[in-house]
């Protein structure tokens, strides 16, 4: 019995290192070798941008007014604004532009992005296709860092840099800013190896003439990128290309969105689950399952490890009392930081943990409704 257990606690907290940890080493140092370069130059082709929206005349009219205002010619721009049956100002704020440029599109029965997605891209002029929310703010320049990647023909998706706006000093935003710079050095090390696994959402450009039309419950920021590979082209990340975005304050609003998210992801995962199994290359299979199957899995060795370290710590062994004492202060702390946020108190150095504990559990919470086989399709939007 103390022999399984020992094994189990090793082999979780082996698992748990090369996730968060043995992984972005390994990507770091195959980087530097395979050195896979994206050829850009100088391009300017036709570019529609296609922006999906419920409810969002909070944003919306600053949003259409960053995109008309980018570094780009307004002759080669089109942007198409698809209202999920919104009933607030959304549509009204979007039919005062007075510009050839703007187009509004409303989906009669509320229906989500996917659905929303798949009644514009028809209709729209672009060669390239550029995905933003409706709370996107663009650099200036972002777009022409975008497209300049498309001058590669092996290039069929780009996704570019979320930058967090807030600086108040929450757990949440915090623990946001610092996730998006981890993920964002892996995508920049994943686009030396060929291709990214991941994109933001809200910063995504690709060829329209690669775009598929997707299931409704399907998420398209990461089907679409996965499509394009196992079409044999490359979906890579453009530090240059820089998306604003608040981040969520609130630990309950984030938590909701990790849970949609992973559980989209995860269906998303079982519907292209081929290229697990080498269709887009060996190199990209070891990425989706580092990257995204064992980071989701992940709370399963955080559960083993804790559970076994249990176990082999009532032996009265030094060494698994000393890690129990670790884990327990590690998830206390967590916990206390959410509650010591609550009271208006500020910890930074466990904001971290109280971050990584809320994506675990959110995961857990995906992994749990995606085996009882629940989907989403359709969501509030994000209060960021």
């Amino acid at each position: 019995m103390i022999l399984v257990m020992g094994i189990v606690f090793w082999s979780c907290l082996g698992m748990i290192f090369y996730i968060y940890v043995g992984y972005p080493i390994l990507v770091f140092f195959l980087a530097q070798v395979i050195k896979k370069k994206v050829n850009k130059g100088s391009y300017e082709p036709m570019v529609t941008f296609l922006i999906a929206a419920f409810n969002e005349e909070k944003h919306i009219g600053q949003t259409i007014e960053n995109k008309l205002q980018l570094n780009y010619p307004l002759d080669k721009l089109e942007i198409i604004v698809i209202s999920d049956e919104s009933n607030d100002r959304t549509d009204e704020i979007v039919n005062s532009f007075d510009d050839c440029n703007v187009r509004l599109l409303r989906q009669q029965h509320r229906a989500g992005k996917t659905s929303a997605l798949n009644m514009a891209v028809p209709q729209a002029k672009g060669e390239i296709l550029v995905f933003s929310d409706a709370n996107s703010i663009y650099a200036s320049d972002a777009l022409r860092y975008l497209v300049e990647n498309f001058y590669d023909p092996q290039v069929g998706y780009v996704t570019g840099r979320m930058i967090y706006t807030d600086s108040d000093g929450t757990l949440i935003g915090d623990g946001c800013s610092t996730y998006m710079k981890y993920e964002n050095f892996l995508r920049e090390m994943e686009t030396s190896l060929g291709s990214v696994v991941g994109v933001d959402g809200g910063l995504d450009a690709m060829r329209n003439s690669l775009h598929s039309r997707l299931n409704s419950d399907q998420l398209p920021d990461f089907v679409q990128p996965l499509k394009v590979v196992k079409q044999g082209c490359r979906v890579v990340y453009e530090p240059k290309a820089i998306l604003r975005e608040a981040s969520l304050q609130e630990a309950g609003d984030e938590y909701r969105m990790r849970v949609r998210v992973s559980l989209r992801t995860l269906w998303a995962l079982k519907d292209m689950h081929t290229l697990l199994w080498g269709r887009g290359g060996i190199v990209f299979a070891w990425q989706l399952w580092s990257h995204k199957v064992l980071r989701y899995l992940c709370f399963v060795f955080l559960i083993g490890a804790l559970s076994a370290n249990l176990v082999l710590a009532v032996q009265g062994n030094v060494l698994f009392l000393s890690f129990l004492v670790i884990q327990l202060t590690a998830y206390n702390a967590a916990i206390l930081g959410m509650l010591l946020q609550k009271m208006g108190i500020d910890l930074k150095v466990i904001r971290l943990g109280h971050y990584f504990l809320l994506l675990n559990i959110a995961s857990a919470h995906a992994v749990c409704k995606f085996i009882l086989g629940k989907k989403q399709v359709v969501w509030t939007p994000r209060k960021g």
